[in-house]
């Protein structure tokens, strides 16, 4: 917690910020590198080389930002409207950034169009460390006076348990943030301190950050007081009535001289069959020059250790700003347990053994999706982790509506329904979409694929969750005598089904209607009362089973046909799994599907209303997934004549829909092999581009949204690739994609996959992101690639959801995965 401030003499504070600033004249060695970023050993200062995502707005990624000693500790650096923003608020529109190397200067030039306030931000390299500049050509408009201010951002967990000087005042930081109270009419965290000269950690050189102001004050926040995700934040006010150079920051950064990053040995935390490849990767600071030999160590039930394999490593080159180099020990096939050792660096233990992948998918399976699950309490033993929620679920949508979560109303309802009538029936299953709580029908019908298509190739037949529909009521390891994988199978498809019984067709999703809903944090079934909404009566006035709170959800129901496409894709899988055990689900299923195929085709032109990633994917896409789903549901001739319409030309299109194009293959003319034989083969040189830029041999790709999804699936794609192909497609491509999933990856050796492995991710962002820990099973996005070069997972830090937001699709798509890999291991 945070200790009473303690004043010192002015004489023993001008002593210690000298003490803490001996290593800052080596910021002298920054340079304006090839990149467009300030560099030096242990140091980077970036300068707009990110921006705010425009998926999610404020995702801690932009403005001026600091990597210290490896670490990215400092970000968003810009000119901000309050002291502590929170994620949906305002930011500014980026115009463009000049960089002068002359004069060692980056400058970045925003405005924000609503208050017609233009500014640059100018950081330029000087004999210390960095000026930050901030410049305006106008006075501030009347409206900004008090509000606007540069912020510069400073991670929380790189600070926990250090110190802080401001002038005469001292401090640390807190692990909890403190109180609030109100600035400009709203609620803001409360000042540290404040005064012209901040030192941060002064006796800690790793994270020692100096902070002088030339005239306007320092303000030191802690913005978790407001937002558990925000982040201590330094701020100076822009002084009104003033122009040019408004604000002048001198920024410096302690570095331990000649610093150089410890490797990171890239490993499957799971561990390896004896049979498959086995290839460490090793993450090298550029400026490493040491060369020590890599060393495979057996481990023996005495703790001591024997070294089976050494070897001198060649450098495989350079990705982003690392070298690498590989360490092959595909040839050791005794099964025991290992470690690697490089230098003084050493990994946990692992396995070799042939059941190493027996067990992965289950926490996904027992643990994650069940725990996700919509409408149910779930329990565990001695533990609830949510109620039985969202009862009240839901009411229409209003018409020409921007939800701030990428859904969208469009200018009818396309139901019975009046914006805000209560739509019944739409109450039951589905998932949580991810570490919110929203029903994303597009999310909901992958999983359910994805499932039936885990369930139809491999079987498994596991119980150890009991659910009961009647009592509304899921526990965890307690067996009821029926498959895990076809009650979640149910489970998704109770949610699909009841929006076509509802109102005819899919529906985007059904989402909060206000934003401090959606940032909710704790049990589910305390965001609402549970009771129907009736605006007739009074906040607070309830008969039991209405009530006048309106915190119910609201269902975005506008028409469109690749969706609709998805859904029914999903109701046709469903149907198979189905049949034998729940049979009335079964046939409806198959009836809805084969009627909604059949009206969307009747169409003159599909409903093309699109609106972010809640509408379903490309028509083409999500048609060929309906009629492939439908063609082995029915075996129906018309639809294998629909998917030779569909049949791609281009690989990134062969891509996206070649599990189902494989699928299909058996109920297809016999020319459609030999089709697909001729786009495998353009795909696997398209793939091999892509997977050759980096020594992990997968893609990884560079955006807002870590790349996990694509991974896992391009291992999926290349699993039916080598079952229809295997002369052009070995199972390595497949085993490539697991084992970047369990640890061999960039900027850290974590398993991805929250419980599995000998050390996962266990600090991730689910719906207990809050309490700092981690949901058994959930998969996060993982490694984002920051411009230009810097690649970044958080295990400290959970509320980066670019990097650790689990989703519940990729959960599924996991199952699947690591069952493909266990079965062709059994070749």
């Amino acid at each position: 917690m945070f200790n009473p401030r303690k004043r010192l003499s002015a004489a023993l504070i001008s002593m210690a910020l000298f003490a803490s600033q001996h290593g800052w004249a080596d910021s002298a060695k920054l340079v304006l590198n090839d990149k467009d970023y300030f560099e030096q050993p242990g140091l980077n200062v970036m300068v707009f080389s990110n921006w705010y995502d425009g998926l999610f707005s404020d995702s801690k990624t932009s403005g001026v930002e600091l990597i210290h000693h490896g670490l990215r500790t400092a970000t968003n650096g810009d000119v901000r409207l309050n002291a502590t923003p929170e994620q949906w608020d305002m930011t500014p529109l980026f115009k463009e950034r000049k960089i002068n190397r002359a004069e060692q200067s980056i400058e970045a030039f925003m405005y924000y169009p609503n208050e017609k306030f233009d500014f640059s931000i100018k950081v330029t390299k000087n004999e210390t460390g960095v000026r930050i500049a901030v410049n305006i050509p106008k006075p501030l408009p009347a409206s900004l006076e008090g509000k606007a201010g540069f912020n510069l951002e400073f991670l929380p967990s790189a600070y926990f348990h250090q110190a802080f000087m401001m002038d005469t005042t001292t401090g640390t930081f807190p692990v909890y943030p403190g109180g609030t109270k109100e600035i400009n009419g709203k609620a803001e965290p409360s000042l540290l301190a404040s005064g012209k000269h901040l030192v941060l950690a002064p006796n800690n050189t790793e994270r020692r950050v100096s902070i002088e102001s030339n005239s306007t004050p320092l303000e030191l926040y802690d913005g978790r007081g407001k937002a558990q995700n925000g982040w201590f934040v330094v701020r100076s006010k822009i002084p009104a009535g003033k122009t040019g150079t408004v604000i002048e920051w001198q920024l410096n950064a302690d570095t331990i001289k000649d610093w150089v990053r410890t490797p990171v040995i890239g490993h499957s935390q799971v561990g390896y069959h004896p049979a498959q490849q086995k290839v460490a990767v090793i993450e090298l600071d550029k400026n490493d020059k040491t060369n020590p030999p890599a060393k495979l160590l057996k481990i023996a039930a005495d703790g001591s250790e024997i070294v089976v394999l050494e070897k001198n490593l060649s450098n495989w080159g350079r990705y982003l700003r690392y070298e690498y180099r590989q360490f092959d020990f595909s040839s050791v096939k005794e099964e025991g347990l290992y470690t690697i050792a490089y230098g003084d660096q050493k990994t946990e233990p692992f396995r070799i053994a042939k059941d190493v992948y027996a067990a992965t998918w289950q926490p996904s399976l027992d643990m994650y999706l069940p725990i996700q699950m919509d409408h149910m309490t779930v329990n565990e033993a001695y533990r609830v982790w949510h109620g039985a929620s969202h009862l009240d679920d839901a009411l229409q949508a209003p018409v020409n509506h921007e939800h701030f979560d990428l859904y969208r109303q469009g200018p009818t309802t396309d139901t019975p329904y009046k914006p805000g009538e209560h739509i019944p029936g739409l109450n039951i299953g589905g998932w949580f979409d991810a570490g919110d709580y929203d029903i994303r029908t597009q999310t909901n019908y992958d999983v359910v694929m994805n499932l039936v298509n885990t369930w139809e190739r491999f079987g498994i037949k596991r119980d150890v969750t009991s659910v009961d529909y009647k009592k509304r009521f899921v526990d965890l390891h307690v067996a009821d005598g029926k498959p895990d994988l076809l009650q979640q199978i149910e489970h998704g498809t109770l949610a699909l089904i009841a929006q076509h019984r509802a109102v005819g067709h899919a529906i985007h999703g059904i989402v909060e209607a206000h934003i401090d809903q959606y940032t909710h944090l704790g049990d589910a079934i305390t965001k609402t009362d549970n009771l129907v909404y009736d605006p007739s009566k009074k906040e607070g006035e309830s008969d039991g089973f209405k009530s006048g709170n309106f915190d119910d959800r609201w269902a975005f129901t506008s028409k469109s046909t690749p969706l609709n496409y998805g859904s029914i894709a999903a109701l046709a899988a469903a149907s198979r799994a189905l049949k034998g055990y729940n049979d009335e689900l079964s046939a409806e299923c198959i009836a809805t599907a084969k009627k909604v195929w059949d009206e969307e085709n009747a169409k003159s032109k599909p409903d093309s209303f699109h609106h972010g990633n809640t509408t379903g994917g490309r028509l083409e896409d999500e048609k060929l997934k309906a009629a492939t789903e439908l063609l082995i549901a029915t075996g129906d001739q018309k639809y294998s004549k629909a998917i030779e319409k569909l049949v791609p030309t281009k690989p990134m299109d062969f891509a996206i829909r070649l599990p189902w194009l494989m699928r299909a293959m058996p109920q297809m003319p016999s020319n459609y092999t030999a089709q697909m034989r001729k786009l495998a083969v353009e795909y696997k040189k398209a793939m091999a581009v892509s997977e050759a830029k980096n020594p992990y041999g997968v893609t990884i790709t560079e955006g807002g949204w870590a790349g996990n999804g694509t991974v896992i699936r391009g291992a999926i794609n290349n699993y039916y690739l080598h079952k229809a192909f295997p002369d052009l497609v070995d199972r390595e491509a497949v085993f490539k994609g697991i084992t970047y999933l369990y640890g061999t990856h960039p900027a850290h050796n974590l398993s991805f996959v929250s419980n599995v492995g000998t050390h996962a991710k266990e600090v991730a962002y689910g719906m207990n992101r809050a309490d700092f820990t981690f949901i058994p099973g959930g998969v996060v996005p993982g490694v984002l690639v920051l411009k230009p070069d810097y690649p970044e997972n958080h295990e400290d830090w959970p509320f980066f959801w670019g990097e650790n937001e689990y989703v519940v699709d990729e959960a599924a798509v996991h199952i699947f995965l690591a069952n493909a890999v266990a079965d062709l291991l059994k070749e």
